[in-house]
């Protein structure tokens, strides 16, 4: 579908603003806990399939990454899945007690669906197994001052729901998500005050649906090896019911729990930054739209009530349509907004399209980069995707204030670096991880002229406390502070990362830096 001229003429004036860099790079690295304001929370992140293990006992039935990780194993690196991962279903009060160490605030985790309820429904029966372990998790971080923040759904739906009904690709799936929803306020509310309804969406839809690379591995045939799919429609469906199972369980939340449990529901959302590959109007509206396709595509509904303009024209009536009813159930849905970061790409116009072979990968008109003239943006990891530009924090978070003015303050509830794991290095070599300190002060440092031109933020969480199954890339990337023995028994050790956050947030500004290590330290872009 052809963009209206008018979107063509006033997007260079608009985009001049809000891709402007506004601030120079002087931001202090020598940055300790009081350089934040009083009441901000620091913590680390987790999820229940790259963390639990324990995935076929005591009551729990496969999710789709269960389903996914068995049929499709080529997919995922090493081949390997989350059924033991880093077995934190049974040693979850030995890692409590070195997040105490360390001193973080808080710890943002999320609850297995198939755990707690096996057919993803109430009427098919409760695990009270399940129950009793998010139970027992969630008093073991009260008892150590550790506030929880609970994710409901970090990627891995019940296969049962799968199996029924396609899961996310059905209307139906709103309904049971906000039952299930509903259960964990009822079970948890007493003691969990800050809920996240779904982590990442827009990776969902892409992964799930478009590229077929993560559960359920659902593509077009031009587009990947998948049992089936449609790249060009499937996404869009799916986000719409994300959506609208997201604003089912917030507006629950608000009406029956908010005022007796005096907690607060969000989103949490991920986003790139997107660079313009060149300085022309080409480039920068390319850059723009990338934004919305990815970060757009899930707060502008929330934000305004409906999808980017710059969605409608391009995906036309593949986009599916918010009801009156739905737009303002969806609209204003967060008490606060999670944002997902890591890395920056180019951004650059297309140069060919196929109307035949349509996807939600190409349907932005957008070509993302990662290198220019042979330069890569910024340091390459031990992630395919992933490259250092501690800049972009400050720059998205500049460009959500500048375009949605949030009603709702801000938590980064993911930030990290994963580096290649390798059994011929020693172990002392993967604790000295310099390069991951060097990672969290630039993008703390950026997030904090961030926080002082404007930007609500109150809070930031490390991806991960633990090195763990990093989905696609399986355990060939540890991404962890804390050091995973994947062939001693997971036997844990605290990377010195982890001791310059102990440093941090005790107020002292000495780094731990490591003279063994020759891994090169990026600059900054």
């Amino acid at each position: 579908m052809e963009v209206p001229l008018t979107f063509y003429l006033i997007a260079p004036i608009y985009l001049s603003v809000i891709f402007k860099d506004l601030i120079p790079c002087h931001g202090s690295i020598l940055l300790n806990r009081s350089s934040f304001p009083a009441e901000f929370v620091f913590g680390t992140a987790a999820s229940a399939y790259q963390y639990e293990g324990a995935a076929h006992i005591e009551g729990r039935k496969p999710s789709i990454w269960d389903t996914f990780a068995m049929d499709q194993p080529e997919k995922i690196l090493d081949h390997s899945n989350g059924d033991v991962a880093d077995n934190f279903y049974f040693r979850y009060k030995e890692d409590i007690a070195l997040m105490k160490e360390v001193g973080f605030d808080s710890f943002r985790f999320s609850i297995s669906w198939s755990r707690i309820l096996p057919l993803g429904k109430i009427s098919g029966g409760v695990n009270q197994q399940g129950v009793d372990f998010y139970n027992n998790l969630i008093d073991e971080l009260v008892s150590n001052g550790i506030k929880p923040v609970v994710t409901l759904f970090h990627w891995d739906s019940p296969q049962a729901l799968e199996d029924e009904y396609g899961g996310f690709l059905s209307p139906k799936i709103v309904k049971d998500f906000g039952e299930y929803a509903e259960f964990c306020f009822k079970k948890f509310g007493d003691r969990v005050k800050y809920w996240i309804t779904l982590n990442e969406p827009q990776s969902v839809c892409e992964g799930g649906y478009a590229t077929g690379t993560k559960a359920p591995g659902r593509c077009s045939n031009y587009i990947g090896s998948c049992p089936a799919g449609n790249s060009a429609t499937e996404p869009y469906i799916v986000a719409h019911h994300l959506i609208l199972s997201h604003a089912t369980a917030v507006k629950l939340y608000k009406e029956n729990y908010q005022a007796s449990q005096n907690g607060l529901i969000g989103i949490t959302l991920s986003s790139i930054w997107a660079v313009p590959k060149f300085q022309t109007v080409a480039s920068k509206k390319a850059a723009f739209t990338a934004l919305d396709f990815i970060f757009g595509w899930f707060f502008n509904p929330i934000a305004h009530g409906n999808y980017p303009k710059s969605m409608q024209y391009l995906v036309g009536d593949r986009l599916p349509n918010f009801t009156t009813s739905q737009s303002e159930m969806v609209k204003g849905s967060i008490d606060f907004l999670g944002l997902n970061y890591y890395t920056a790409s180019y951004a650059d116009h297309l140069t060919s399209y196929s109307n035949t072979s349509l996807s939600y990968t190409t349907d932005s008109r957008v070509n993302l980069t990662k290198e220019k003239n042979g330069i890569p943006i910024g340091q390459p990891t031990g992630s395919r995707w992933l490259y250092i530009y501690p800049k972009g924090i400050r720059q998205l978070l500049l460009y959500i204030k500048r375009k949605y003015n949030p009603p709702a303050p801000i938590y980064i509830t993911e930030n990290g670096l994963g580096d290649v794991n390798s059994s011929s290095w020693p172990i002392s070599y993967a604790l000295n991880d310099s390069w991951r300190i060097k990672f969290y002060q630039r993008h703390l440092s950026y997030l904090l002229e961030a926080i002082k031109n404007g930007v609500e933020v109150k809070g930031y969480f490390a991806w991960s406390f633990l090195d763990n199954f990093e989905w696609g890339d399986g355990y060939t990337t540890r991404f962890g502070i804390t050091y995973v023995h994947y062939e001693d028994g997971l036997r844990r050790y605290l990377k010195n990362s982890a001791l310059w956050f102990k440093n941090f947030l005790r107020n002292k500004t000495d780094n731990i830096v490591s003279t063994a290590s020759s891994f090169k330290l990026y600059s900054d872009q």
